[in-house]
């Protein structure tokens, strides 16, 4: 395992949890990260005929969240490197009839789009996932139409350092036993705490978000910090 790359550890892992992986993310955030895609959804304002693209789509839940607001004269494009997960997001929108949804196998560090396509581009506890995040985010910039908005949710770092202990004692030792009792995956979600303890906090982020050629960037945390928003504008 120690020799894999981090692309190939983190193919692994969402290849094998695919079909628990709805369920999990209820149960480790508390129900909590829908709340908190909800909120973000608000503060985007999605037009009817809107194209979006969701990086890092896994089994789609935001892809479909965002099919629903452009409707059928707009576009949904969901894109990730795990197969096994990308067959979950086809069976919710077959389910669902949506027809303005498209799913697709790619990699987010090179998309496989021309400049300028979508007005907004999301990925959603996604990017901690990446071998480079900025790498990732300007990539998002770039196929963001201009005016159009790129746009994370993601694990972040509380401030308080009470909580903060807390949020880590949780990662390290509950959720991994969370992983092993409900989704017979200890190593998998382990793996989550790994990444979730190097992800830059809010404020890293941001900048990031203007190294990446992004404006305007408004951060929002959530639930004393454990998650944040991040919307950059790409100039006009």
């Amino acid at each position: 395992m120690q020799q894999q790359s981090k692309e190939e550890r983190v193919h692994h892992v969402f290849e094998n949890i695919y079909n628990r992986y709805d369920r999990m993310n209820s149960i480790i955030s508390f129900q909590q990260h829908r709340l908190w895609r909800k909120d973000v959804m608000k503060r985007m304002n999605v037009s009817k005929g809107d194209h979006t693209l969701d990086v890092c789509c896994g089994t789609g839940d935001w892809t479909m969240a965002l099919a629903e607001e452009v409707g059928p004269t707009g576009k949904a494009v969901g894109l990730d490197f795990s197969d096994n997960m990308l067959s979950v997001g086809i069976k919710k929108k077959i389910a669902a009839r949506k027809t303005q949804v498209e799913f697709e196998h790619g990699n987010a560090m090179e998309l496989p789009f021309e400049d300028n396509q979508f007005d907004y581009v999301t990925i959603g506890f996604g990017l901690r996932n990446v071998p480079d995040y900025l790498q990732v985010l300007k990539e998002m910039q770039r196929v963001v139409k201009p005016g159009g908005k790129v746009v994370c949710l993601e694990t972040s770092q509380p401030t308080n350092p009470i909580f903060k202990r807390l949020y880590y004692f949780y990662f390290r030792n509950i959720m991994p036993l969370f992983g092993k009792l409900f989704a017979k995956s200890y190593q998998e979600y382990s793996w989550l705490h790994e990444s979730a303890k190097d992800f830059p906090g809010k404020n890293e982020l941001a900048a990031m978000f203007y190294r990446a050629g992004l404006k305007n960037v408004e951060v929002k945390p959530y639930t004393g910090g454990v998650a944040a928003m991040h919307i950059g504008r790409k100039q006009l």
